[in-house]
């Protein structure tokens, strides 16, 4: 192997759970500092805009406590519509989803 090439690594198969748990962790807290900004910025003629984002991070928050919950229980990484593995990159970009692509596409 010569300095030119290029060194290509092996993605691993699935996270470990740690590494998820770590993800989630990031991502419930990155939540949790929203809900408190939209809290922080008071009431206003935007009140509506606000209750809509709190809603939608708070159920985004709900989905990262159900994707602990299948760390826990050894289902995290596995779809809930095909039973196939969801490909860790996806996990990586959005380590609460609960489908591999295809079958988010069919249930949204």
């Amino acid at each position: 192997m010569s300095l030119d090439t290029p060194r290509i690594e092996a993605r691993p198969e699935r996270l470990t759970a740690h590494e998820a748990r770590q993800r989630l962790e990031h991502e419930r807290n990155s939540r949790l500092t929203q809900l408190q900004a939209i809290d922080e910025a008071g009431h206003g003629s935007e009140e509506q805009m606000m209750s809509a984002q709190k809603d939608t991070i708070n159920r985004v928050l709900n989905e990262i406590e159900a994707a602990f919950s299948r760390v826990h229980d050894g289902s995290y990484g596995i779809c809930l519509g095909c039973s196939t593995r969801i490909p860790v990159e996806r996990l990586e970009i959005l380590p609460y989803t609960q489908f591999c692509v295809p079958c988010q596409r069919t249930t949204a």
